[in-house]
């Protein structure tokens, strides 16, 4: 839930600096709970703040409090990955007056072995709509807008991206959803999830694992992603992919002291210079998915 009486439960909505949140993104909308309202967040949140974790491939580490989140992903206008994105949003939906829920998923990208549940989404009810709404600003390529929680929906486009979603029965109960891309390599069934609620000491437990773990692929190599209408850019190690929504796309792979300047030019992130050494150091591994 997003606002019981214990403050524990609570996203610390209270303590979100608005005003420079909905300047980072470019955000000039009415400030109410609304469903246009969300569409308009989401929208803004995915094309502005890029995909990252790069503080953890520089031996920084990756805190969710509110503040450090604030300074990084809004003062100094860096990108994170799912947890901080999502976290930081919730704030926000929660000082906005939104009823939601937070979720956990497990990335798939295709993989058959289980995988652990370290993505982290949103179930949003807008004040003037009877709908659950899938909210994922966090992953790195989008959707868009939010998506209708409705079983068998099929396919569907958000922007000229396509999607499917689909539902069934969980093997050990309750409901699986299962959210599918279309991309480069054809359809890809990108994460699975269920509605059980999770808390934000649900996702500090996640970060650890995706931030410390050597079974993590984030501790391994940079994973940068930066998301437009048109366009999706991922850096995988030393691998610049740019993918479109027809499913086309190109494949480059950079020599290290590339590494600030393509940062700094696609995917809007200037490392300073001791950061910028430290990265071009390095030798990273061939790319390969991430399942966080």
């Amino acid at each position: 839930m997003s606002n019981p009486q214990d403050p524990s439960y609570s996203w610390q909505g209270e303590e979100i600096d608005l005003d420079a949140y909905l300047d980072r993104i470019g955000f000039t909308g009415e400030r109410v709970p609304t469903l246009a309202t969300l569409r308009e967040l989401v929208r803004a949140h995915t094309t502005s703040i890029p995909f990252e974790n790069l503080e953890i491939i520089l031996g920084r580490g990756v805190p969710l409090d509110l503040e450090g989140l604030q300074d990084k992903l809004i003062r100094r206008r860096r990108g994170g990955y799912c947890y901080e994105n999502i976290t930081l949003f919730a704030a926000v939906l929660e000082r906005l007056g939104f009823e939601f829920t937070g979720m956990s998923g497990r990335v798939t990208m295709g993989a058959t072995a289980l995988r652990p549940a370290t993505h982290s989404l949103l179930r949003v009810l807008p004040a003037d709509d009877d709908r659950a709404w899938l909210v994922d600003v966090g992953f790195g390529s989008g959707p868009l807008e939010p998506i209708e929680l409705t079983p068998d929906r099929g396919e569907f486009t958000v922007g000229a991206w396509r999607f499917r979603l689909e539902r069934e029965p969980d093997p050990i109960g309750g409901e699986l959803w299962t959210l599918y891309q279309f991309g480069r390599l054809g359809w890809v069934d990108r994460y699975t999830f269920t509605v059980l609620p999770q808390y934000r000491i649900d996702y500090a437990v996640g970060n650890h694992f995706v931030s410390t773990s050597p079974r993590s692929p984030f501790t391994m190599r940079p994973f940068v992603q930066r998301f437009h209408p048109d366009s999706h850019h991922q850096l995988d190690g030393l691998t610049w992919t740019t993918s479109y929504p027809d499913g086309t796309g190109e494949v480059r792979v950079l020599e290290p002291a590339e590494l600030p300047k393509v940062l700094a030019e696609v995917f809007d992130i200037d490392l300073d210079a001791a950061d910028a050494a430290e990265l071009t150091r390095a030798e990273w591994p061939a790319a390969s998915n991430a399942d966080a």
